[in-house]
């Protein structure tokens, strides 16, 4: 089944830097915004874009992320022509092995992608919020008659060292690229999402697995390899709303700008919508003595307390007496009455008691203080507190960030 354009979603990641979180589940399982996953953001945009065909590789812990994709059809891609396909590691006539980088993940998937004899491939990354048009980019690459074109966008100059640096001609063309450089020479940051013509892509994947020296990565040695090869490489200049939601903090951040839709991030606007799968479970129910602010509440949850600037998921139970501020609680958590939250991650079936405080605010904290962590099945017993900055394990054991 011939196909103009496809695309691969790398979703294997272990998200090491979202610890607890992702102690059980690959990085773009996490829940989000209360209704959806990561992996909602680039699923969705595939099926707005007009690309019906997603591989998506998996690796770390791809059960749960397994699951929730099933036969793809929340996102339309559930088609007979294409649909999504997961793609992980798999054992060969001479071996196997784990995918070693990102582009040696999409060099294993090789036989996958000829198999539709695209034209063009777009690369995508499996844990960033943004809403984008794909067939745009698309249009860029064949207008600028691109082997690569890259998606970038402007960064502040005190942030720019912690991407891959493009610097660019007055046609957008690049001329030059850098990892992560101490002294920019732009502010362009890549995104880490690409489109590339298929056969130019192909080949330098073949190049890239047969040197022992490559780490086999995209940012490190593709992007480098085309471009010291005098290849035409473009920049798509994007505008919107992007986060990389790889840290604890930039996820909170996240949930927080979903609250404010006048950051960008406007999950409410239907002409470009996020699909997930749909949620069984009753309406919320809130108490006569309940307070609800400028927070997201979600389905099968139960609020007798105050909840305030905060993203609730499925399930969650908040006591009489209790308060929930400036937090993000997962699915199947329960506050019990009394119990204070504050500036705080809480994982999937957290159990708060009666009384505890977790985390505080800036202000009541002068030292110390940051983000409060626990992880997915983590019980506070009553009276106990969890102060700023710390995270907990599912044994209630403090664990270093």
């Amino acid at each position: 089944m011939k196909k103009e354009c496809i695309a691969m979603l790398l979703a294997g990641g272990q998200g090491s830097r979202l610890y607890v979180l992702t102690g059980d589940m690959a990085k773009p399982a996490v829940p989000f915004g209360g209704k959806y996953r990561i992996i909602d953001f680039p699923l969705s945009n595939c099926t707005n874009s007009g690309i019906d065909t997603v591989g998506v590789l998996t690796q770390y812990r791809p059960l749960e992320l397994n699951s929730y994709i099933g036969s793809g059809q929340p996102w339309d891609l559930d088609g007979s022509a294409g649909g999504v396909h997961i793609l992980p590691p798999y054992q060969g006539s001479k071996g196997g092995t784990w995918y070693k980088g990102t582009a040696n993940a999409i060099y294993q998937n090789i036989g996958f992608i000829d198999m539709y004899e695209p034209e063009y491939v777009v690369i995508l990354s499996g844990d960033h919020i943004y809403k984008m048009d794909y067939s745009d980019m698309l249009k860029r690459h064949k207008e600028a008659g691109a082997a690569c074109t890259i998606s970038v966008m402007e960064v502040p100059w005190a942030e720019a060292s912690r991407f891959g640096i493009m610097s660019v001609d007055e046609a957008d063309m690049i001329t030059e690229f850098a990892e992560k450089p101490k002294e920019p020479k732009s502010n362009l940051a890549s995104m880490g999402i690409y489109v590339f013509s298929w056969q130019a892509l192909r080949k330098y994947l073949v190049n890239d697995e047969a040197d022992p020296h490559s780490e086999n990565d995209f940012g490190k040695n593709i992007i480098p390899n085309m471009l010291g090869d005098g290849q035409r490489m473009a920049a798509y200049r994007f505008a919107g709303y992007w986060k990389d939601v790889g840290t604890l903090e930039s996820l909170w951040d996240a949930n927080m700008d979903m609250l404010s839709p006048e950051t960008g991030l406007d999950l409410r606007d239907q002409s470009w919508p996020i699909y997930a799968r749909s949620i069984s479970a009753p309406p919320a129910f809130l108490g006569m003595n309940s307070s609800v602010s400028h927070s997201a509440i979600n389905r099968g949850s139960v609020l007798e307390g105050e909840v305030e600037n905060s993203v609730l998921s499925p399930g969650v139970t908040i006591g009489e007496g209790a308060a929930v501020r400036y937090s993000v609680l997962l699915p199947n958590v329960k506050v019990a009455p009394g119990a204070v939250v504050e500036y705080a991650i809480l994982g999937e079936g957290c159990q708060i008691g009666a009384g505890c405080r977790v985390g505080g605010t800036p202000e009541n904290t002068l030292q110390g203080w940051g983000l409060t962590v626990l992880a997915p099945g983590c019980v506070l017993p009553e009276g106990q507190n969890a102060k700023a900055g710390i995270m907990l394990n599912r044994n209630g054991e403090e664990v270093s960030k």
